[in-house]
């Protein structure tokens, strides 16, 4: 799927003339990506590379265009199951024109950083900036996430939760991993600056994004340090909760089986004592109720 925009008033405004200057082409069908490789000359395995999740970010200069694919995180869904996952995208500039390939549709130019839009060099920097912020944004998500799984792990025995903060942690995995492919990328620009047509405001800019990748950098390794080096002590308290399970279900089979074992004894078709006694019906259920009263007794002594 096509969509175009074009640069009005320092804003991306999406219009669908032939003379516009950003071209989005959302997962790109055969005959969009036969015009892609044929008539604009992008090479099939970058352009495979835009829609790749696994790509590394990366750029290359070809002979008619620069080709520039970045990380940023995927939109989350609830049937993503606590699962964060990376896309990448693929920009393109030619002379005259700016190509992004994307695999999803989904909001590509929203946000503060889109405003005060002069040329195509303002909008490849603004989409970077904008990635790094998506992903400050959903470690933020992660770590409130991991707070609300961790209450729940305190008072639960069940694997769930513990398999919930196990794929949180796989995630943070995937996001550094992609924040530090980006921090290469953006290293790559700067040092090629003059052939990207890079004026003094941009590499201000430029210099601003290097910072802000590297804070968000440091933040997902906290919260991936954090995450794993509490896995074990969370783990530990799923087993301690099951443990105080188990002996509580113990303690109250105890209680049953006592009382049970006073009424079987006296219930056995031989010669016992007090079965010449006419109130021994209520002789061995005053028994039965003692036994069960010294269970609790002693479970009560044992939790003081």
């Amino acid at each position: 799927m096509l969509k175009k925009w074009r640069i009005d008033n320092g804003r991306l405004i999406a219009n669908g003339e032939d003379a516009s200057l950003v071209y989005v082409y959302v997962a790109p069908d055969e005959a969009e990506r036969r015009y892609l490789i044929d008539q604009l000359g992008i090479d099939e395995h970058t352009l495979n590379s835009s829609m790749d999740p696994f790509e590394l970010s990366r750029l290359e200069f070809e002979p008619e265009h620069t080709a520039i694919i970045f990380k940023q995180p995927k939109h989350y869904l609830a049937t993503d199951n606590f699962l964060f996952k990376v896309s990448s995208t693929g920009i393109f500039v030619f002379k005259d024109r700016l190509i992004i390939v994307v695999a999803d549709e989904g909001p590509l130019f929203d946000g503060k950083p889109f405003v005060r839009i002069q040329t195509i060099q303002d909008i490849i920097l603004k989409l970077l900036y904008r990635s790094i912020t998506h992903f400050v944004e959903h470690l933020k998500g992660i770590d409130m996430l991991a707070s609300e799984i961790e209450k729940e792990i305190n008072i639960s025995m069940e694997n769930k939760h513990l398999l919930n903060m196990f794929t949180l942690e796989k995630s943070l995995v995937y996001y550094l991993n992609a924040i530090n492919s980006n921090g290469a990328l953006i290293e790559k620009l700067k040092n090629n600056s003059a052939r990207l047509g890079f004026g003094p405001d941009h590499l201000e800019f430029l210099d601003d994004i290097i910072i802000e990748n590297t804070q968000c950098r440091g933040q997902a390794e906290i919260y991936s340090q954090v995450l794993s080096s509490l896995m074990d002590a969370r783990a530990s308290i799923v087993g301690n909760n099951l443990n105080i399970r188990i002996k509580a279900l113990t303690l109250i089979t105890l209680a049953i089986m006592l009382p049970t074992f006073v009424v079987s004894l006296f219930s056995m078709n031989v010669r016992i004592p007090l079965s010449t006694l006419h109130n021994a019906f209520w002789i061995i259920s005053l028994l039965a109720a003692l036994s069960a009263l010294m269970m609790v007794f002693i479970w009560w002594r044992k939790r003081l």
